[in-house]
């Protein structure tokens, strides 16, 4: 808040400390600091912050700091306790800090350190663990022991506001300069006094520990420096906390005993995103980009506002004109003028907005929400600000890989064939590896070779503590991901955890953790009988073979024990597969797609000169493997013991393999839905081999439509189910249909309509045009005429041509 410029004695003027009360991240608040201070001229600032931060105060004028920033403090040994500071360009405790280190006036914070804040979070889960969510005075929610107040709310409603934000912007935002300096703090504070005099902490509890520790570092600041040389820079909240009569005694009794850490702090960058409330933040504000703009704008606010909102538009390809500004801008002073506003505030460039430049529509408004009212501007600090050797290895990286963080989600396409781009994956895979995840992996636009990555990069600063936990395992991201990844095998719950984990350091180029992880998955395999575990885990371990031709691996070793693991699931599968209900039966049918892929991959290796071992992968060993795999098939399908949806999948991807016949699959078709089958098995068996999965999904429903004689055994067998047992199979019969697209759903359905071959009559007489048994030649030379002036064709001679053969002529 801009708040008050009250001195602890006497009148505003001359003696006493200066208590500037302020709103967090509020640019009024900021302007009002930055006059007050030149018009005091202090000799000391107080700033409300953890005193741990002192050391890092010349920093601020650092030319490589662009705020948005923020101090971050950590447990030494724990970093994932942590706390944030936020502070952008305009919040007036950065104002403040400013102000002093380019006069060269010291700078001290006053509120409680962080090693006692840090402690309580971990000591009192109820309580937020971000101190600065307690400066905030805008802030609602509840507490166990009481009801916290919003205290900007309580003076909207006051003075006749349903809107906090827009009483706010008129009373302080809008608030023109010049005049007496201290004149707003003063207001404010005495506002405070009342609101605090009947509401007492508010709900704020922990406040009066805070406010118990700034009014003793208050008091030594004053004997040192003197009390009408100090000015101190707080929540508008704390100053009458901090005018109170307080004695030494009780202060330090309120401050005994409070549990402590060890903690660490530095600058981290910010985001204008992550200052907003939407994004958890508790002081947060609505529309930090727009308080930047007003912060950062010498004139004409409302004005430079719409030029930039025209820019953003015609960037999105909108048509924009320098009219549409102009209108843009009179609708906003005339909605203020209506409402009886001061100034055109948010709300009012929003519909003027929303109505001049977007056409009514508020899908564009969103972008203009997103990418202006918030913003993505992302922070700096210096390279010599404190940073765990880690964070300082991943910045040498990220300057020699020329791919910066920034706060705004982008998409990266990397070329594995080029140097940079194998480099920068690897970096990513390595991060994503030791739990930061600036990046993720996309689907690709282009191609889906291996050489080929696509990546969606968005720096958070949350990040930074991730980086400073992955600490522990190293000083540079290759030590700490090799460490990580030696933890990870030997604390992995299963086999498929093992086998995912070695594509990773595949990925991340892992050489010295890659043998840990290969002893492991061989200690795990041996000893792992169930066939559920080794199908999961063979398709990540045959995903990892391909990684060797792009990247260089050598992927022998995991050649080897991809062959083992295959074989061992070939000889427990058809076990494996008896005595299922319908849940296991389905997940097992998921593990033989799985392991028909694996196999495909497998099958494709083919072995160097000195790899001609059967255990090799592309040796005899691999040549072979597709064909071992296709007899296991061919067992399940034919064993009645197995579960339907595995035997129908075994007999449609024996189809799709080319190693059964058509007549073979009818066959088996038929005696899956013979009248002596159970129908739910039927049903199974219909949803196994034309179902979705590895090689069903509309592929299995095209199969059908091309297929009569199929699709006419399972119309009969259909119409055959008595009327209890279509009740039980429908809902297996859904799920299978409902898979297909619409196109092929509406196929089939006109095609029993018709009438299948061996399905008795049609359902229906006539049919829909298009699914005749004839041609029907009218409808087709109804298309001559486009496809003449498509291909360019004389006019005059189309109806020549149209009678004599129609699109037969066309053809020739």
């Amino acid at each position: 808040m801009t708040g008050v410029g009250v001195k602890t004695r006497g009148a505003t003027g001359a003696g006493g400390t200066l208590l500037l009360g302020v709103r967090h991240h509020g640019p009024g608040s900021a302007r009002a600091v930055q006059a007050a201070l030149d018009e005091a001229r202090p000799d000391v600032v107080l700033v409300e912050g953890p005193p741990e931060a002192d050391p890092l105060v010349p920093l601020a004028a650092d030319e490589g700091m662009r705020p948005p920033v923020a101090l971050l403090a950590h447990v030494a040994d724990e970093p994932g306790r942590s706390a944030f500071w936020p502070l952008a360009e305009f919040s007036p405790e950065w104002v403040a800090i400013r102000w002093a280190v380019e006069r060269e006036v010291p700078v001290r914070f006053i509120d409680l350190p962080a090693a006692h804040s840090l402690a309580r979070a971990k000591g009192a889960p109820d309580e937020p663990d971000k101190p600065d969510e307690h400066d905030e005075l805008n802030e609602g929610g509840a507490r166990e022991d009481a009801v916290r107040i919003d205290p900007i709310a309580v003076l909207a409603e006051t003075a006749g506001y349903d809107d906090p934000e827009r009483w706010w912007e008129d009373v302080v935002e809008h608030r023109g300069a010049g005049g007496d300096a201290f004149a707003p703090f003063e207001a404010v504070s005495d506002a405070m006094e009342a609101l605090r005099e009947v509401y007492g902490d508010g709900g704020h509890s922990r406040d009066l520990v805070r406010e118990a520790h700034m009014r003793l570092q208050l008091r030594a600041v004053q004997k040192e420096f003197g009390p009408d040389r100090v000015a101190v820079v707080c929540g508008a909240w704390h100053v009458p906390a901090l005018r109170r009569d307080v004695t030494v005694a009780a202060d330090r009794a309120l401050l005994k005993g409070l549990p402590k850490v060890k903690a660490e702090m530095t600058w981290v960058p910010w985001t204008h995103r992550r200052l907003s409330r939407a994004s958890g933040y508790g002081a947060g504000i609505a529309s930090p980009g727009w308080y930047g703009h007003l912060f950062a704008a010498v004139d004409r606010p409302v004005e430079r506002w719409m030029t930039k909102v025209a820019g953003l538009l015609r960037d999105e390809d909108r048509l924009v004109s320098s009219a549409h500004v102009i209108e843009a801008v009179r609708l906003a002073d005339t909605l203020a003028a209506m409402r009886g506003r001061p100034l055109a505030g948010l709300s009012e460039t929003t519909d003027a907005v929303r109505a001049v430049m977007c056409e009514g529509s508020d899908v564009p408004l969103a972008l203009v929400h997103d990418k202006l009212v918030v913003g993505d501007v992302l922070g700096e600090v210096p390279e010599s600000a404190p940073a765990v050797p880690l964070q300082r290895d991943l910045t040498r990286a990220q300057r020699k890989l020329r791919l910066k963080p920034e706060a705004l989600e982008r998409e990266v396409e990397l070329d594995l064939r080029k140097e940079t781009d194998a480099a920068r994956s690897t970096l990513l895979h390595r991060l994503r590896l030791l739990g930061v995840d600036w990046g993720r992996p996309a689907r690709s636009r282009g191609s889906t070779g291996t050489f080929r990555e696509t990546w969606r990069l968005r720096w958070e600063p949350e990040l930074s503590v991730r980086v400073a936990e992955a600490g522990v395992w190293g000083t540079t991201v290759i030590g700490a991901a090799t460490g990580k990844a030696s933890a990870d095998a030997a604390g992995a719950a299963g086999l498929a955890d093992v086998t995912a984990l070695a594509e990773r350091c595949l990925l991340a180029e892992l050489p010295d953790a890659l043998p840990v992880v290969m002893r492991v998955l061989a200690d795990r395999a041996a000893l792992d009988a169930d066939v559920g575990h080794l199908a999961q885990a063979l398709p990540a371990l045959v995903r990892s073979l391909r990684y060797g031709d792009v990247r260089g691996t050598d992927t022998g070793a995991l050649g080897e024990v991809a062959l083992g693991l295959a074989e061992r699931v070939f000889v427990g599968l058809p076990g494996a597969c008896v005595g299922l209900d319908a849940d296991a039966a389905l997940e097992m049918r998921g593990h033989v797609d799985a392991v028909h892929r694996a196999v495909g991959l497998l099958g494709e290796f083919r072995a160097g000169p000195a790899e001609e071992s059967p255990a090799a992968p592309g040796g005899d060993g691999a040549r072979g493997i597709r064909a071992r795999w296709f007899s296991v098939l061919r067992v399940l399908a034919r064993r009645e013991a197995v579960a339907g949806v595995v035997r129908g999948r075994c007999v449609r991807l024996l189809l799709d393999g080319g190693e059964l016949a058509d007549e073979e699959v009818a066959r088996l078709m038929g005696l899956a839905l013979s009248r002596g089958s159970e129908p739910a098995e039927g049903a199974a068996w219909i949803e196994g081999f034309v179902g979705g999965g590895s090689g069903g999904g509309s592929g299995g429903g095209m199969l059908l439509v091309h297929d009569a004689r199929l699709l006419g055994l399972i119309d009969d067998w259909l119409s055959g189910v008595s009327d209890e047992a279509f009740i039980d199979v429908l809902p297996l019969l859904r799920r299978t249909f409902s898979a297909y697209e619409p196109g092929v759903r509406r196929t089939l359905g006109e095609l029993v309509r018709r009438g299948t071959p061996g399905a008795g009559p049609a359902l229906g007489g006539g049919g829909v045009p298009g699914f005749a048994d004839e041609i029907d030649a009218a409808r087709a030379n109804a298309v001559v005429p486009t496809v003449r002036l498509l291909l360019g064709m004389a006019e005059a001679d189309a109806d020549t041509d149209a009678g004599n053969g129609g699109l037969v002529g066309v053809a020739g």
